[in-house]
């Protein structure tokens, strides 16, 4: 595809990286990848488990840097593929909206969301997909768990930075806490 972004002139060097971390709020995507029943509605989520900055293992959804030039639906499209594999198939609209927007912050006090590496702004999304997934790149596993699940207090301990509340975000905007 000619439009496609070319991710090696949009890569900072690591220490580029760094520097730009230690200055300014870094652009993120976050993903609650779904699947739903034939009325739309969802029956499972899946989650990631992976390393985390931090060096612990944690579940987590989707998640990466929009590159400069890139839009925010390829960033997106990009990082499912990534983390689920080519045939996760998603279903992102267009013109994608976000469920909310989330603060992450080297400080875990100031929103609950964490990243102890950076201020960064992410737009988080709920993408149901068709296809097949399986865990790729620095992702562990995949687990697809019920909405009932996903909220439970003790499946809620498995994901850290904000990842469970951002969870339960998800599912209280589609109607889905218990």
């Amino acid at each position: 595809m000619s439009d496609m972004l070319d991710t090696r002139a949009s890569w900072l060097a690591d220490d580029e990286l760094e520097s730009a971390r230690e200055r300014l709020p870094i652009v993120y995507i976050d993903a609650v990848p779904v699947r739903t029943d034939v009325r739309g509605q969802i029956t499972s989520i899946g989650l990631l488990l992976r390393a985390m900055p931090d060096g612990t293992i944690s579940r987590a959804v989707v998640s990466g840097r929009v590159l400069y030039g890139e839009r925010v639906r390829d960033a997106l499209l990009r990082h499912l593929e990534k983390d689920l594999g080519a045939m996760a198939l998603p279903r992102v609209a267009p013109s994608p909206q976000p469920f909310t927007v989330v603060e992450y912050f080297p400080d875990p006090e100031v929103t609950g969301f964490h990243d102890p590496r950076q201020h960064a702004v992410s737009l988080a999304f709920i993408v149901p997909l068709a296809g097949d997934c399986a865990p790729s790149q620095d992702a562990l596993d995949l687990v697809w768990v019920t909405p009932e699940q996903a909220a439970a207090p003790e499946f809620q301990a498995e994901m850290s930075g904000g990842q469970g509340r951002l969870v339960r975000m998800a599912l209280a905007h589609c109607g889905l806490l218990p």
